[in-house]
């Protein structure tokens, strides 16, 4: 068995194919040289520490090394007997005779293969500099971080997750924070209207300035960067670049498997040759919840998928009962979000900024989002699985309690 992709996703192949009983050789090559460390951090801890840090430093002092939590303690790492190939690069895949080409020259043989190879950072053409930030890796976080601790104004293009999650922590450390979003509002993917609305009322709060609909392209030079905005010129010290994730499917497509943004797999995560899985990020899968094909980029997503995928090489047939669910910390809110929060929205609202959005079509429960409100998330997750819809005066009372209804659900299949 071999991995290619030390990430979340194929880590997390590695995981459970040993906790399948699989005891054979397994190989996990990554790009990184870095052991499979936590993504979400790169963000908010990773960024956080350094920046903090610089407040107590002279100018002339290095910020200290701030580590992402790792994903496997050494006694994990120990434990699932890897060889493990980090800071090495496959090449490219003979199928033929089902062997990897590594940068370094190797020949990598494999019985069955694992693509965990995720994705980059999506790119602004023709602005680069060491002003201009993106963030996908450590090193990326590394570079940023240290840019930060010197600087007093950030740019962000993007109002996405990672521009959120970055311009709360820089703004939290003291810096001013401009966000430049070529849509309409925040999240336009990800979140409906009215939750997208609050989260831009909590980073305003902050002190964040926004502009929308903005298509000009920022510049960067040797003394910053800037944007011209309605007429007015917007300058700052560094620039992050928060739009999007590109699946890295060129080693597949050289390979001649089936590729359309992101590599198609079936309900087990198995490609167009069924010795050959992708998960994760770079997978593209017929979702039983939207009953369409698509790829999903979250946590939870390439933990669980991996599991489907190694229990499905292992002999298992169980195919992947996929559940959106994410969640994103900036300042002291946690949003999270499940299911495809569309429709006709219902508002629970406890006070003190804790509220939940439940989302209804056609009557049914389709999603919620949460903010500060994580344990009715959980809920939503059962009740999305079993095909059950509380009555909408009964979600929208904060004083109705939820593990009341949620035992109701199960009793009766509904609540009055």
């Amino acid at each position: 068995m071999v991995i290619v992709g030390a990430g979340q996703a194929g880590l997390s192949v590695a995981t459970a194919l040993r906790a399948g009983g699989y005891d054979g050789g397994l190989t996990l090559i990554g790009a990184e040289p870095h052991r499979p460390y936590e993504r979400p951090a790169l963000s908010k801890e990773v960024l956080a520490k350094e920046v903090l840090a610089n407040e107590v430093l002279g100018e002339a002092d290095a910020p200290p090394r701030v580590e992402p939590p790792s994903l496997a303690d050494p006694a994990q790492w120990r434990a699932l007997a890897l060889d493990a190939r980090l800071g090495c690069r496959v090449r490219g895949i003979d199928r033929g005779n089902r062997e990897l080409r590594c940068d370094d020259g190797a020949v990598v043989p494999y019985g069955t293969l694992f693509l965990a190879t995720g994705g980059r950072a999506r790119r602004l053409p023709g602005l680069d500099g060491e002003r201009v930030h993106y963030l996908r890796n450590l090193d990326d976080a590394r570079r940023l971080r240290q840019a930060l601790a010197r600087a007093r104004h950030l740019l962000v293009v993007g109002g996405g997750w990672i521009g959120l999650e970055v311009a709360a922590t820089a703004r939290r450390s003291g810096l001013a924070v401009t966000v430049l979003e070529a849509g309409s509002r925040l999240c336009e993917r990800a979140l409906p209207a009215d939750a997208a609305a609050q989260l831009l009322d909590y980073h305003r709060a902050q002190g964040v300035v926004f502009h929308f609909n903005v298509t000009a392209r920022p510049r960067a030079d040797a003394s910053g960067v800037y944007c011209e905005v309605g007429g007015q010129r917007v300058g700052a010290d560094h620039l992050l670049v928060g739009i999007g994730l590109v699946p890295e499917t060129e080693l597949a497509a050289d390979a001649g498997l089936a590729v359309d943004d992101g590599v198609l797999v079936d309900a087990v995560g198995r490609t167009d040759d069924r010795r050959i899985f992708a998960v994760g990020d770079v997978a593209r899968f017929p979702s039983r919840f939207s009953g369409a094909v698509q790829r999903l980029e979250s946590w939870t997503h390439a933990r669980l998928q991996a599991e489907v995928a190694a229990a499905a090489a292992l002999g298992g047939r169980a195919g992947y009962r996929d559940l959106p669910w994410f969640w994103s910390d900036q300042y002291d809110l946690n949003v999270q979000v499940v299911g495809a929060p569309t429709g006709e929205g219902v508002s629970r609202d406890y006070g003190d900024g804790r509220r939940t959005l439940f989302y209804l079509r056609d009557g049914a429960l389709r999603g919620a989002v949460a903010f500060n409100a994580g344990r009715d998330i959980g809920f939503v997750r059962r009740w999305l699985n079993a095909g059950h819809t509380p009555h909408p005066a009964a979600l929208a009372d904060p004083a109705r309690d939820l593990a009341a209804l949620h035992r109701a659900l199960r009793e009766s299949g509904h609540v009055r």
